[in-house]
């Protein structure tokens, strides 16, 4: 980097003026006779990458293979291509990191210091940051980068990735088609919001989707999608506004689909109530390490919004119609893996149990395949070769 323009920078911080990409730009120009057009450009880039963008980390965030940027307290830098994580060599300073998360919070118009040590955000670009000070994370600051690579097309573009099998996208499509009441289950990473995006892309263009986040991550590939967004509280504490307001606020869009980017605390009441008062197609993400865990993981949700384990299941019998289970190999590539659907037992209590299995040799049934077939119903009919039982 010439130190000309590196000198002319500092001397407009001093000056109070905040560096911005423009401002940068226009110092490197007036450098122009000396660096020529290819050197202006690579030091107002280096300068603008680390003054007011991702610094060290933004040559990791342009390799289109990487998806997840991982910086640990003690610098050492992590990064995922699809095959899990591996350190990169690379080390960001100790005395520099949190520096760099400091500024990457308020890059996504977030608070991260002492008195709010973690945060998470959207930056520019659509890269979601998580970064966590001392004395939380004990070795020091700790700093998440997910980079969202592509916007889902439908259930074609996951077939052209391997993520899904013909007979398995044949039954996500009549799911999407027979306004079925989903939840896209895996664990971290495995491509939850990756599959609910291109489930969404299948929708009519005519329906309204509306989108409820606390963090921005779902960008299906549709023409009417509406996005609400939570907000954390201000340096005092108020003006907090959660996703269980959000699911509320949203019921009065008139939304055709209600979607619930994640559904991780007390908002699971609004939403399953929601899905019980005629709004079908609703759908959302959960944790879960299989579709039979759901309703355990719906009760301990539903017991954060004051509900008994009863209400929780008498809700689901008439709101939850399939959970769909993303999983990802040891290769590190992501599959559709499971369709499950809800059943009651003699209980009273919901169980859901697999109906189809996609694998390695191919779809095969599951317990549940009969519930499922019913509730595809005509919609099924002569759309291809189902798999043997």
């Amino acid at each position: 980097m010439e130190a000309a323009v590196v000198r002319a920078v500092d001397r407009s911080i001093r000056a109070g003026r905040v560096p911005t990409p423009s401002t940068i730009g226009r110092i490197a120009d007036e450098q122009l006779e000396v660096l020529g057009a290819r050197g202006r450009d690579l030091a107002a880039d280096a300068l603008t990458d680390r003054l007011v963008g991702l610094g060290p980390l933004a040559v990791l965030v342009r390799d289109p293979a990487v998806t997840d940027v991982l910086v640990n307290g003690d610098g050492t830098v992590w990064v995922d291509r699809g095959d899990g994580v591996r350190p990169t060599g690379q080390r960001v300073a100790a005395g520099e990191l949190r520096a760099l998360a400091v500024r990457l919070a308020g890059l996504a118009g977030r608070r991260l210091d002492d008195a709010q040590p973690w945060v998470d955000g959207t930056l520019p670009g659509g890269v979601r940051l998580h970064a966590v000070l001392p004395p939380l994370a004990e070795d020091g600051p700790q700093v998440s980068l997910r980079i969202a690579r592509r916007r889902p097309g439908g259930l074609a573009a996951l077939a052209a990735l391997g993520a899904v099998g013909p007979q398995m996208a044949q039954a996500l499509r009549a799911l999407v088609r027979v306004r079925a009441s989903f939840l896209v289950t895996g664990g971290t990473g495995a491509g939850k919001t990756t599959v609910l995006g291109a489930l969404l892309a299948e929708c009519p263009a005519q329906e309204r989707i509306v989108v409820v986040e606390d963090v921005r991550e779902l960008d299906p590939e549709h023409p009417h999608v509406v996005r609400l967004q939570g907000r954390a509280a201000n340096v005092e504490g108020a003006g907090e506004v959660t996703l269980a307001v959000l699911v509320r606020q949203a019921l009065r869009m008139r939304p055709d689909r209600l979607v619930v980017g994640e559904v991780r605390g007390p908002e699971v009441r609004d939403l399953l109530a929601a899905l019980n008062t005629g709004h079908d197609g609703g759908a959302g993400t959960l944790h879960a390490n299989g579709p039979a865990e759901v309703p355990a993981r719906l009760e301990a949700l539903g017991s954060l919004a004051g509900m008994p384990r009863e209400a929780v299941h008498a809700q689901l019998r008439g709101a939850l119609h399939a959970v769909v289970h993303v999983a990802r190999r040891p290769d590190g590539r992501r599959l559709v893996e499971r369709i499950g659907v809800p059943a009651v037992d003699p209980g009273g209590f919901v169980v859901v149990r697999t109906a189809l299995c996609d694998g390695s040799g191919g779809a095969r049934q599951g317990e549940g395949w009969g519930d499922l077939r019913a509730l595809l119903g005509s919609d099924a009919a002569g759309a291809g070769p189902w798999p043997a039982g």
